[in-house]
């Protein structure tokens, strides 16, 4: 009987300590995963799509542009990797993309018909589903600082010109001269569309071969995801140029030219802002995962590679989802863009075979 006794006790100690042994395993696994999930954060970036091509560049241009698309993405992938929200993240990277006259965004932004910048942003915290855009502001060094603060600072969504700028003189912001934002290359390519429009008007060239269809989309943009699993993202551009009448485009429209929502997605668009306004792109891709289960990826080809370019219109994206998979889809002969993920690792491009 003692023997019997003893033979279960030993069996029973036996399965105690495995299940112990499973328990502390399958604890320790669960604890890997929640560091490795907390550690998962990643950002990606555009500056603008469209006829961007490799026998067009010089060497020392696209050095510059890669350098600075190295320069700005570090600046968020910096903020992220310390713990920072993925709303400074997307702010202080677009800043440094509206600080260079590289890009269609601040600095760098083009004409319009009548000679002057207007400047539109916006930006959508994922977390809250909140969001701030201006559109037609004309002194405003960093529109994607104003539009945060349109976001966090005021009831409002979306400020307008005149209104924006009195909005951010009560904030204490410097209202630049417009010498600011001119550039002797911008001017000139406005001068060039000039004349192609009169020749366009004389009937001497067809629209296909207009600006219009030919030019590129300077617009910058960011998407990012935070240790905290928070996404963001914003948007930020000089417009079109040539624009006339107070044309906006996609990117201070949110839904088109930004949008994010930590259930699926954070989206930024550069392209033909008025077939991205007509297609909804940024929250497209978004409901697209949402209430079919596509894969980033997947809602990214289908909206920019079908449905945008069967209304006529083209242009790109750049996304990333609520587990740090990263989408930069586009159909133009190209999009700057760049990526860093967790590991640290970064993909710099331009041109579309790459």
């Amino acid at each position: 009987m003692v023997k019997i006794l003893t033979y279960f006790i030993a069996i029973f100690l036996l399965f105690g300590c495995k299940n112990e042994e499973k328990s502390t395993s399958e604890r320790e696994k669960i604890s890997e995963n929640a560091i490795q999930k907390e550690e998962n954060f990643g950002i990606v970036i555009h500056g603008g799509a469209g006829t961007i091509l490799k026998e067009s560049m010089s060497d020392s241009l696209e050095a510059a542009y890669k350098a600075k698309l190295k320069e700005a993405i570090s600046v968020g992938y910096n903020i992220l990797k310390n713990g920072g929200s993925s709303l400074d993240a997307v702010t202080h990277t677009i800043n440094i993309m509206e600080d260079s006259p590289l890009f269609n965004a601040g600095k760098g932004a083009v004409f319009t018909h009548e000679g002057s910048n207007e400047l539109d942003a916006s930006i959508m915290d994922g977390a809250t589903l909140n969001a701030g855009a201006v559109a037609g502001v004309k002194h405003i060094k960093n529109p994607i600082d104003l539009v945060r603060d349109v976001m966090q600072k005021s009831e409002h969504v979306m400020l307008y010109g005149a209104g924006a700028e009195e909005f951010a003189k009560s904030l204490g912001y410097k209202m630049m001269d417009t010498s600011y934002f001119y550039s002797q290359n911008r001017y000139e390519s406005l001068q060039r569309v000039l004349q192609r429009e009169k020749a366009q008007n004389e009937k001497k060239i067809s629209f296909e071969d207009s600006y219009i269809k030919n030019s590129k989309f300077g617009t910058v943009g960011c998407a990012a995801l935070d240790k905290h699993g928070n996404l963001a993202a914003g948007t930020s551009t000089g417009g079109m140029t040539n624009k006339r009448w107070n044309r906006i485009g996609d990117a201070p429209i949110i839904g088109a030219g930004t949008y994010a929502n930590n259930a699926t997605c954070a989206v930024s668009s550069t392209g033909w802002g008025e077939y991205f306004i007509r297609s909804v792109v940024a929250y497209d891709i978004s409901a697209l995962m949402e209430y079919k289960g596509m894969t980033l990826q997947e809602a990214a080809y289908e909206v920019i590679q079908k449905k945008v370019p069967a209304l006529g219109g083209d242009g790109g994206i750049v996304a990333i989802d609520k587990d740090g998979n990263v989408a930069m889809e586009f159909n133009t002969a190209g999009m700057y863009r760049a990526t860093m993920n967790s590991e640290g690792e970064l993909v710099i491009k331009i041109y579309k075979e790459e």
